[in-house]
């Protein structure tokens, strides 16, 4: 019997001082995860340094490198893209920064190993889910934001805009990559409002996210308003069969 794989996408755009951690942290962990980077060619030299990692551990830490900051959803797509030649099942979507606890990359698979999902989001909004060091008015943002999303598109999910997903290899061979447009929060909105057009079965696990120890935030007013109005935009090419 031919052995399930699994990998992480870690997009990074200056992240020297988290790169070396989060991949250790990730191939530490109990399944044989593998990790892939996409580096938007960062000035501080991230990906230099992955360069060197992987010579440590070629069979299980890729790299690619593109010329320069296109967007976070441009990077998913084309590690997407990446995992699905490389054969990979399972892939993943998770933050360099610590603010996704990579031990919940476990209880992630486990969902989509055992058929309860096709795709499973790593949920700030559900159950023992939450946020940890984060300002009121990026909570009631976020908070708000997530209803905004499930209120205009109809798709019950708590945590829309949750950059913490796990997704069966099956998923990404049926959605035409091309027709994702987005490339910051909503981004993430529509794969997962795509998915769930397409008839796969979406579910959120619970998770604690905590704000970003070390690096710059990436957030900022263009990917909060390309937010706001790529849910209309989604939406509306959803009743029009966009996404069929």
């Amino acid at each position: 019997m031919v052995q399930e794989r699994s990998i992480v996408i870690i997009p990074t755009y200056n992240e020297i001082e988290n790169i070396d951690s989060i991949i250790t942290a990730v191939l530490r962990l109990e399944e044989n995860f593998h990790v892939l980077i996409v580096d938007d060619n960062s000035p501080d030299g991230t990906g230099d340094r992955v360069e060197e990692i992987k010579k440590q551990d070629s069979d299980r830490v890729f790299l690619l490198r593109r010329p320069g900051k296109q967007g976070l959803g441009t990077a998913y797509i084309a590690g997407f893209q990446y995992c699905l030649e490389q054969g990979f099942d399972y892939i993943f979507e998770m933050d360099a920064d610590f603010s996704h606890n990579p031990k919940d990359l476990l209880r992630l698979l486990e969902e989509l190993k055992n058929d309860q999902a096709d795709v499973v989001i790593g949920s700030r909004y559900i159950g023992s889910g939450g946020v940890r060091d984060w300002p009121i008015d990026r909570i009631v943002l976020s908070f708000g934001a997530s209803l905004y999303v499930r209120l205009i598109t109809w798709m019950n999910i708590k945590d829309p805009t949750a950059g913490f997903v796990g997704y069966k290899r099956k998923v990404l061979e049926a959605l035409d990559l091309s027709k994702v447009k987005f490339v910051g929060y909503a981004f993430q909105i529509e794969m997962k409002f795509y998915s769930y057009k397409k008839g796969f079965r979406l579910k959120e696990v619970p998770i604690i996210f905590t704000d970003r120890v070390k690096g710059k935030s990436k957030m900022n007013s263009s990917i909060i308003s390309e937010a706001i109005k790529g849910v209309l935009a989604i939406t509306w090419k959803g009743i029009k069969g966009y996404y069929k």
